[in-house]
């Protein structure tokens, strides 16, 4: 399946996959609980049988949650879960930085639904599709590969015209590049930063488009946290992050994401999610809004960083999601 790899190397070059001040090699480090659950429990993404599981709501999951992390052999995991209906939360290395990969689009979608509201954009105005951008470091033009972006249907129509709502849906539900850079250039990366730093999103960077090979070398990334996102998501959710308006039009829109191996692939039929997923070499994000089948929605965000094979690292946020997920249910349940 196809993935919007961000800024990959050159052949010729090979730097990491991430820039060396972001991939500090250490030890997962996640909070001292009690014994760990059985591999079998883990598996089935079943809370564990200890003493720590007197705690109520979403801290109950916090033993299950930081085992299997522990057992995927990541490098480093964030998630950030909230209740969205009461004051219930847990935070797992959801304060440790990762490179954003496209998770970036949706603090660019949300700027993209404000300046919709405040009229410095229109929904059918046409919008020059181009392949030619100014590089973060010095403003020298790159353009964008087909072989790297998850849909190419854009580039067959560089030199034509796109609306604002067309390339806002591309850039969420099928992660376009191509729509992306055509969005932040209109935009502004400062301004979507400004504006995910006023919702809450306080250490969020976004810097560029993606795949400025020359930013990526000198380490200028657009970078993010689960707390960061987790904000995000919460606010479009809440409809503060755009007009009431823009922000059910943007949860439609992340209701129709179609990479859905992540988060959705471990949550019972019946439950909906508007999400976003992300991807770069050895990095795998998904995160958004899931509406429990009786109506109920709380925030979930899981990033990645270190597995090599993507199938690992989708069974890895699909287990977090169910064990969060029956979390969920469970503190329901009680009330």
């Amino acid at each position: 399946m196809a993935r919007c790899a961000d800024n990959p190397p050159p052949a010729a070059a090979q730097p990491p996959a991430v820039p060396p001040a972001e991939r500090p090699r250490r030890a997962l480090v996640v909070q001292d609980t009690a014994p760990l659950c059985a591999g079998v429990a883990l598996a089935a993404g079943l809370l564990c049988d200890s003493p720590t599981l007197g705690a109520q709501g979403l801290e109950a999951a916090r033993p299950a949650v930081e085992a299997r992390i522990r057992a995927s052999g990541a490098e480093m995991v964030g998630v950030y879960a909230r209740d969205l209906d009461r004051a219930d939360s847990l935070l797992v290395g959801a304060l440790e930085r990762f490179h954003a990969a496209s998770m970036m689009k949706v603090p660019v979608m949300i700027q993209v639904f404000r300046d919709l509201d405040e009229g410095r954009l229109a929904r059918g105005e046409g919008v020059p599709v181009v392949n030619t951008f100014p590089s973060l470091v010095d403003g020298s033009p790159y353009s964008l590969s087909e072989a790297d972006d998850s849909d190419i249907s854009l580039y067959g129509r560089v030199g034509g015209r796109a609306t604002v709502r067309e390339l806002a849906e591309l850039m969420i539900t099928v992660s376009s590049n191509l729509a992306t850079n055509i969005l932040i250039e209109r935009v502004r990366p400062e301004r979507a930063q400004a504006t995910a730093v006023s919702l809450g999103a306080d250490s969020i960077q976004v810097r560029r488009g993606v795949e400025d090979t020359k930013a990526y070398r000198a380490g200028l990334n657009n970078t993010t946290t689960a707390r960061d996102l987790g904000v995000l998501f919460a606010a479009i959710a809440e409809g503060r992050a755009a007009s009431a308006e823009s922000c059910r039009e943007m949860m439609s829109i992340l209701e129709r994401q179609r990479f859905n191996e992540g988060i959705p692939a471990g949550l019972a039929a019946g439950a909906r999610v508007a999400h976003k997923t992300g991807w770069f070499t050895g990095t795998h994000h998904d995160g958004g809004v899931v509406t429990t089948p009786t109506g109920g929605r709380y925030v979930l965000v899981v990033l990645t960083r270190g597995i090599p094979e993507e199938s690992a690292s989708a069974r890895l946020i699909a287990d977090l999601a169910r064990t969060v997920d029956a979390a969920v249910a469970a503190s329901r349940a009680r009330r």
